[in-house]
């Protein structure tokens, strides 16, 4: 089994986000970076089945020379190879993204070493656009299943779980080669360990420099959302505070009169 799995550099969750002065990009400055978190769930969930049946991980990302911490950090927990598809940081829209993943794929193909699974996160973290992994699909003609929340790949065929409205899951069984785009949840990611540091460090990435082909929409600026302010009254502290907080709780019609 061999499988490719795709990932993407954004910055950490639940940080402060601050725009460049031109409003065309994140400042990224002081900021922390990460793998979006669907994708980790898809890189685990890559080596969970290569741990079972055999096989190898190979883990891609387009972005910047620094997105290749990104890259050691999945073959810390178990990922083989990794590509870099390497660009000068701009952000490059779906369309773009999905065609440099199948111009590598397919260069895989042809060289003789094609993918039998193709696994990405449901969205990315930051844009949330949820296109690539169908982009992908289309382009290579293969099935593709998304908001996966359990799978299980069975002689050549990939048995894909996503939860229905009201309860209950919707099956997918669908044959290999195919494309699965994971969803949060899957499983519970592992924590690269010190070893498993060491020995990505020491493997080499394989870096391609894709030819940007951009063909949807165009961004103007970005805009943060207001922010929602607050107030707060201190009552006071320990016993003092006690008075007060019986008044308001009879202010509001909820105690004893």
């Amino acid at each position: 089994m061999e499988i490719l799995v795709c990932v993407k550099r954004v910055p950490a969750t639940g940080g402060r986000i601050v725009l460049t002065a031109d409003e065309q990009a994140i400042d990224t400055r002081h900021l922390g970076f990460t793998v979006s978190p669907h994708e980790e769930c898809a890189v685990e969930e890559a080596v969970r089945i290569v741990e079972a049946g055999g096989g190898s991980v190979t883990a891609l990302t387009l972005g910047p020379e620094v997105a290749s911490e990104q890259l050691r950090d999945a073959m810390a927990i178990g990922a083989d190879r990794a590509i870099l598809l390497e660009t000068d940081g701009r952000e490059w829209d779906p369309q773009a993204t999905a065609a440099a993943i199948v111009g590598t794929v397919e260069a895989r193909t042809a060289a003789g070493e094609p993918f039998d699974l193709l696994l990405f996160g449901n969205e990315a973290a930051d844009t949330g656009d949820f296109q690539v992994p169908i982009r992908v699909a289309v382009a290579l003609d293969v099935p593709c299943v998304t908001g996966v929340k359990a799978l299980e790949i069975r002689e050549g065929t990939a048995i894909a779980r996503r939860e229905a409205s009201g309860g209950g899951w919707e099956v997918f069984e669908v044959p290999l080669p195919a494309v699965i785009a994971v969803k949060e949840g899957i499983n519970l990611p592992r924590y690269p360990s010190l070893p498993g540091r060491l020995r990505a460090n020491k493997k080499s990435i394989e870096r391609v420099e894709p030819v940007a082909r951009p063909g949807g929409p165009t961004m103007t600026r970005l805009r943060l959302p207001r922010e929602e302010e607050h107030q707060v009254e201190i009552l006071g502290s320990g016993a003092d505070a006690a008075k007060r907080v019986v008044e308001i709780i009879r202010g509001l019609g909820l105690g004893a009169s």
